[in-house]
């Protein structure tokens, strides 16, 4: 039986990229990824020596081809996975330009962010979709 000292513990930033029109990116896994078939939004674990800031925008060219800006960090979310401890960095990022080209994921689209709960997400994201949602839900 493991501890949670034994877990490996992963440091992951994500993107809540947003178009002009409010409407947000999320991408699918693919099939054979760990939690395959799940959305999600874009990112990944940060490199040595690199920001969080500096990760998410790697990983938005890596997974899509496309560029955005960080503009607002939101509060980590920790989860507990049976095999690791996950710890996401979550950013609201202005969508600045590029064709998406599913490099690293089966699709992506573009979502209403009230509509992020009929997609099934990993269990870490569930509290992070209900802030996003909320947050947008006072945006006009």
């Amino acid at each position: 039986m493991s501890t949670l000292e034994d877990k490996p513990r992963v440091e992951a930033a994500i993107a809540i990229v947003v178009r002009e029109d409010n409407l947000i990116l999320v991408s699918r896994r693919r099939a054979d990824d760990t939690l395959g078939g799940y959305w999600e939004f874009p990112g990944g674990k940060c490199e040595d020596g690199e920001t969080l800031e500096q990760c998410v925008v790697r990983e938005l060219r890596e997974e899509l081809d496309i560029s955005a800006t960080p503009v607002r960090k939101l509060d980590p979310v920790e989860h507990d996975y049976p095999h690791l401890l996950l710890r996401l960095h979550p950013f609201l990022c202005r969508y600045d330009a590029g064709e998406m080209k599913f490099l690293e994921c089966e699709t992506a689209c573009w979502i209403r962010p009230a509509d992020l709960p009929q997609y099934q997400f990993p269990p870490a994201n569930e509290r992070l979709i209900a802030e996003v949602v909320a947050l947008f839900a006072t945006r006009r």
